[in-house]
């Protein structure tokens, strides 16, 4: 054998070699939770309104319904998930090691968080904002009234910068306890070693809500952020970036087409060509993802639209009673509407 023989050898052989070797978390993800046959999702476990156990310790939530919807077009199957609780400060590294296949945990987007990180954001599924409780008889009615006064909030978040700046800005002063996670932030709140106690609205108001005390608290009128929340994946996995996306994608669509979980199968007659390319009823889009062509019925019919998934949570049929705001389609003032599928 020559010696470019010998070198071209060796180096198929190595690069074999190399493949063979590669982690779990570099395999198409795609392929790894087929033959898997579940979805493995990062979420946080134990927050209300997004995932938690309720009393019959199934899993509920609004990003716990992500995770099925996901598992539903990849799967066929919307209880193919296996939800795996993360702590904040390694929730992204479970998502880069592989421990996960999405990471769907109340996580605000920010470009410190994705550039260069190992991970993206694949869509925006949520606008929340920094909000701020206090006790009724602390008699504050406005945020300003917490000057020189102590608020409780969580490290990993931006939260404690957030509130220093609010209270800088306005030659006011505010002392900050971070904690390592919510549980530690509500107990000392709630055991008066802070007057205020700050996270997005959507959490305060449902912790707050779980705890029974609801009437001994108010939530100060103020947000002071902007924070889209969405699903996190591993970059470099282009597919399954697209998967995640398009199921968000396809659940904001339902709702503008009136496609409900409860009558998706009367759109099976539509005579609208684009309701029945989304159904699969004729040759649909599933190609384009590695999906069969009823993966956005297979959504819908198992999890629901987007205002189905939104109300359940935070709406009308939860105990939050939010309104859409922002979070409402673009057609009623709102910022959610879904990118064409051709």
């Amino acid at each position: 054998m020559g010696l470019i023989s010998r070198v071209l050898g060796a180096g198929i052989a190595s690069a074999l070699l190399a493949v063979c070797a590669l982690p779990a978390s570099a395999q198409t993800t795609l392929a790894a939770v087929k033959k898997r046959g579940e979805l493995a999702c990062g979420v946080n476990g134990s927050l209300p309104a997004f995932s938690y156990l309720n009393d019959q310790k199934v899993r509920m939530g609004f990003d716990a319904d992500y995770c099925r919807a996901v598992a539903a077009a990849v799967l066929g199957d919307a209880t193919k998930v296996k939800f795996v609780p993360l702590p904040i400060a390694k929730r992204f590294e479970a998502l880069k090691s592989g421990e996960v296949d999405l990471l769907v945990r109340h996580s605000m987007i920010s470009m410190d968080r994705v550039a260069g990180a190992g991970v993206r954001y694949a869509a925006v599924t949520f606008i929340d904002g920094q909000a701020f409780v206090v006790p009724r008889s602390a008699g504050v009615s406005a945020l300003g009234g917490l000057d020189k006064k102590t608020i409780c909030v969580t490290k990993d978040a931006p939260h404690k910068m957030n509130a220093e700046t609010w209270f800088n800005l306005r030659n006011l002063s505010v002392t900050v306890l971070p904690f390592d996670d919510q549980d530690a932030m509500y107990k000392a709140f709630f055991d008066g070693k802070c007057v205020g106690v700050s996270q997005e609205a959507t959490i305060l108001a449902s912790t707050i809500i779980a705890s029974g005390k609801a009437a001994d608290f108010m939530m100060l009128p103020e947000i002071i952020s902007r924070e889209p929340l969405g699903p996190f994946v591993r970059n470099g996995d282009d597919a399954w970036y697209d998967i995640v996306h398009w199921v968000h994608n396809v659940m904001v669509e339902a709702e503008e087409r009136g496609l409900r979980q409860a009558s998706v199968d009367e759109g099976l007659t539509s005579k609208d060509p684009n309701v029945r390319a989304l159904l699969g009823v004729e040759p649909g889009d599933g190609h384009f993802l590695g999906l069969d062509d009823k993966w956005a019925y297979n959504v819908i019919k198992q999890v629901g639209n987007y205002g189905e998934v939104y109300d359940r949570n935070f709406g009308s049929g939860s105990p939050l009673k939010f309104g859409r705001g922002v979070n409402a389609l673009q057609a009623k003032g709102g910022v959610m509407y879904s990118l064409p599928l051709h």
